[in-house]
């Protein structure tokens, strides 16, 4: 896991008050381990840890299922 892929961990269990590692790929929201309520406190702390503004149209569930997707839309937001 990379360092980057070890802060979006943090930040995803900083949420939702969990302890545990997903794989990288693992869907966050069919797990259980994300819900809809807590999309928009995650996507506070990624917008303050990473110092980007996210869009309210990005709201989706889809961009942020995964640690990866989470880290391909960083990727994207340059």
């Amino acid at each position: 896991m990379t360092e980057r892929q070890q802060k979006i961990l943090s930040l995803i269990n900083k949420v939702t008050k969990k302890n545990e590692t997903p794989a990288l790929e693992e869907s966050l929201f069919e797990s259980g381990y994300l819900d809809s309520f807590a999309l928009p406190d995650l996507v506070a702390e990624l917008e303050d840890a990473f110092a980007i503004q996210i869009p309210d149209s990005d709201l989706n569930p889809r961009k942020f299922d995964s640690i990866e997707r989470i880290e391909s839309y960083l990727d994207q937001r340059g």
